[in-house]
C-alpha cells in the first residue's frame, strides 16, 4: 500500500546554510516548512574552505561558537617571486568550523518552525509531488513550493531539466601542520591556471591547504601540496559552480546558493550569496502562497530580487574570471608587481570587499598603471560592465 503524501507548503532540499537559512525564514513567516537533507548528520561531509567574510558570517545569525580563526589579509604569492601583503589590522573574514556552523544554523530553523528529514534524497518529481528515498523507504512529499538547495550539482536541477551554470571547478583541500602567520591567508594564483590556490590558517601551526581547476586538479594539487608539510589531518573534494543558471526559477521551483550557480566567480565563496538569495526565496515563496499562484510569471519576482541585489556583482566577477583564463604567469607578476606600492595597497585594505568588488575594481581601473596592464583584456569586453 502506497504511503500518503506528508504535505507542506515549502520543501526545501539541502540542510547546508543556504537551506536552512531558508527553511528558518520560510517558517518564520507562517509557511509549513519541511528540509529534507541526503546525508545522516547535518555538516557532514565538509566541502568548504570555511573561510567567511564578516558579513557572510553576520548573514548566518549565528553565535561565535563555530570560528575557529579570524583574518585580518593577505599574502598574495606568484610562482616568480613577487608578492604583496594586504593587512587591514582589524579582522576582515573568519575561520569557522562548518559542520557547526551547519548544525547551528539547523538548530535555528528547527526553533523557527521548521522540521527537517535527514537520510532522504529525491528521486523524482511528479506535479506538485518529491519522490523520495530514505530512512522511512518510499515516501512521497506534496508541497506547494520547492526550494532547491542541493548545492552544484542539483538533482531538483536535473529531474527538472534544468539548464546549468556555466562553469564547474573541482576542488581539492587538506587540513595540515603548517607554520604560517595565523592572521593572514596566503594566496598562490599561479596554483592552479585560471584560478588559485589558498592556505587558510585555521589555529596556530595548523592550515587548510587547497585550489580549484578546471581540469587536472589531480595533478595540479600534488605539486602544490609540495610547498607544504606532508603531515595530512583531512581530505576533502568539492564542485565549485561559476556563472549563473540562466533561469532560477521554474515549476513551483527557486532556485538558491550553488543549485544556482551563486557562488562567487571572484573567491569561490557562496555563503553570503546563497544565504541571501535564500531569504529572498523564502519572501516570494510565502507571496506565492499567499496568492495561491504558483506560475513562472508569479514566481519571476525572484530573480529580480536576487539580481537588484547581487547580480552585477557576480556578473562583474564572471567577466574578471573569464579574464583570469587569458593571464599567464607573468601578466600575474606583473599585476602583483603593479599593485605592490602603498597607495594602491591602501586602497586595497580600504574598498577591498570580498563579497561587493565592484567597488575596489572600478577604484583600480582609474590607475593609469593598472588599467596599462589590463586594456587588452578590456577590449574583449569587460568595459561593458562599467
Amino acid at each position: 500500500m502506497a504511503s500518503q503524501p506528508m504535505t507542506y507548503d515549502v520543501v526545501v532540499v539541502g540542510a547546508g546554510p543556504v537551506g536552512s537559512a531558508a527553511a528558518s525564514a520560510c517558517a518564520g513567516l507562517g509557511l509549513k516548512t519541511l528540509c529534507i537533507e541526503e546525508h545522516g548528520t547535518i555538516g557532514y561531509p565538509v566541502q568548504c574552505a570555511g573561510l567567511l567574510s564578516n558579513a557572510a558570517f553576520a548573514e548566518c545569525r549565528v553565535s561565535d561558537r563555530s570560528v575557529l580563526n579570524r583574518i585580518s589579509g593577505a599574502r598574495v604569492l606568484s610562482a616568480k617571486g613577487s608578492g604583496i601583503l594586504v593587512d587591514a589590522k582589524k579582522t576582515k573574514a573568519l575561520v569557522v568550523d562548518r559542520g557547526a556552523l551547519d548544525r547551528e544554523m539547523a538548530e535555528h530553523a528547527a526553533h523557527d518552525g521548521a522540521e527537517y528529514l535527514l537520510r532522504t534524497s529525491v528521486c523524482g518529481i511528479r506535479d506538485n509531488t518529491l519522490l523520495t528515498r530514505g530512512i522511512h523507504r518510499e515516501q512521497p512529499i506534496s508541497f506547494k513550493m520547492l526550494i532547491a538547495a542541493d548545492g552544484p550539482r542539483s538533482t531538483i536541477a536535473r529531474l527538472l531539466g534544468m539548464q546549468r551554470a556555466k562553469v564547474f571547478l573541482a576542488g581539492i583541500q587538506e587540513d595540515i601542520l603548517h607554520q604560517g602567520d595565523p592572521g593572514f591567508v596566503e594566496l598562490y594564483p599561479d596554483a592552479a591556471p585560471g584560478f588559485f590556490g589558498w592556505a587558510i590558517p585555521t589555529a596556530p601551526g595548523r592550515a587548510r591547504v587547497g585550489l580549484c581547476a578546471r581540469t587536472h586538479a589531480h595533478e595540479h594539487f600534488a605539486a602544490f601540496i609540495k610547498k607544504f608539510s606532508s603531515s595530512s589531518v583531512h581530505l576533502v573534494t568539492g564542485t565549485l559552480p561559476l556563472g549563473v543558471m540562466p533561469k532560477t526559477y521554474a515549476h513551483r521551483t527557486l532556485f538558491v546558493g550553488d543549485a544556482a550557480g551563486f557562488a562567487k566567480p571572484t573567491s569561490g565563496g557562496g555563503i553570503y550569496t546563497g544565504v541571501r538569495s535564500a531569504r529572498h526565496a523564502a519572501a516570494v515563496a510565502a507571496e506565492a502562497c499567499a496568492r495561491n499562484r504558483f506560475d513562472d510569471a508569479g514566481l519571476s519576482g525572484y530573480e529580480r530580487r536576487w539580481k537588484a541585489d547581487f547580480g552585477n556583482e557576480l556578473a562583474l566577477g564572471f567577466r574578471l574570471f573569464e579574464m583570469r583564463q587569458h593571464m599567464s604567469g607573468q601578466d600575474v607578476d606583473d599585476l602583483i608587481r603593479a599593485l605592490n606600492t602603498p597607495d594602491l595597497l591602501q586602497t586595497i585594505e580600504e574598498f577591498g570587499d570580498m563579497d561587493r568588488p565592484s567597488a575596489l575594481v572600478k577604484k583600480l581601473l582609474l590607475r593609469p598603471g593598472i588599467l596599462r596592464l589590463f586594456k587588452p583584456l578590456m577590449q574583449a569586453g569587460l568595459r561593458s560592465l562599467f
